[in-house]
């Protein structure tokens, strides 16, 4: 019956067969390689692909969502850290015609550089990098990194699909009441929403915990008119400094000022200074940063540790 099997796969399959043979998860990079094809599905689903669309995906370990992105799309833009991966992976995907494997760290990568056709820096008068999409099963530890590479990126992806760790997702689309920075960060920026969950069985080996499909449909412009991204993240650490505080507090305690003042800011801004930072919309942080900038500048106060 096995060898009847083996008998009726295409070249194609046969080839990833032996992806699946030799390919080993590294523990020091936190590979878990994702093993069930209905999880497969939904992912690319929920990215909405067409035939027009540029994909980069980060961490293609075995290649088996790069396979299933290129049945889709224009062109799939796979970076690996894993060298021997990348190898495996070059000669897997030759066939296709429209996969580039680029080995590397997706973190020190130039983005626009990656869109151009030629893999390096664009022609001056080549006009704007094309619009992109990110897809990928990403390694959890570096999930924030990742966020915050591509939405803080020269060029933005239009969307981002990925398989994060549940209660990373979960963090991230979270309301008032359950606010995070990385709640916050991202919802600046985007539109996040989970398009499913995926349980620990369906990778090999097992994470620890269980996934979700993250999608995030990125603004053109940050959200509410914030212009200043460097002064509203100060303003969001400093009142995340004491989660559990009343903001008033957290926020002096954050920007190391008096608790008075921080608490007539905060009336300013149209806010409750006994609220918690937890409470507060993405709006609402951008009007306490507009507030404290008129009456503290760009920098930080003078009393302020470096």
């Amino acid at each position: 019956m096995y060898s009847s099997s083996m008998s009726r796969r295409s070249p194609g399959q046969v080839r990833a067969a032996s992806v699946r043979r030799t390919a080993r998860p590294r523990k020091g990079l936190a590979q878990h390689f994702l093993t069930d094809h209905g999880a497969l599905a939904r992912i690319v689903d929920a990215a909405e692909l067409g035939p027009d669309d540029i994909v980069i995906e980060v961490g293609p370990g075995r290649g088996v969502l790069t396979r299933a992105l290129a049945a889709r799309v224009r062109r799939v833009i796979a970076v690996e850290l894993d060298a021997a991966l990348c190898r495996e992976l070059e000669r897997e995907m030759a066939a296709l015609g429209n996969v580039t494997i680029v080995q590397g760290d997706i973190l020190g990568t130039d983005v626009v550089a990656l869109l151009s056709p030629s893999g390096g820096p664009p022609p001056p008068s080549g006009g704007p990098p094309p619009p992109y999409k990110v897809v990928a099963n990403i390694p959890y530890y570096i999930t924030g990194a990742i966020l915050r590479f591509f939405l803080e990126a020269a060029r933005r992806p239009s969307r981002l699909v990925l398989l994060v760790q549940k209660e990373v997702a979960q963090s991230v689309v979270a309301g008032p009441g359950e606010m995070s920075v990385i709640g916050v960060s991202v919802q600046l920026y985007g539109s996040p929403r989970i398009m499913g969950y995926v349980p620990a069985e369906a990778f090999r080996p097992p994470p620890k915990v269980d996934s979700a499909i993250l999608r995030i449909d990125v603004y053109v412009k940050p959200a509410a008119g914030v212009r200043d991204t460097e002064a509203f993240f100060r303003i969001v650490r400093a009142g995340f400094s004491s989660r559990r505080k009343q903001i008033r507090n957290a926020l002096a305690n954050g920007l190391r000022v008096d608790v008075g003042l921080a608490g007539r800011w905060l009336v300013e801004a149209g806010l409750d200074p006994t609220r918690r930072p937890q409470m507060l919309l993405v709006e609402e942080w951008a009007r306490l940063t507009d507030v404290v900038r008129r009456h503290q500048g760009d920098q930080p106060a003078p009393n302020a540790t470096p």
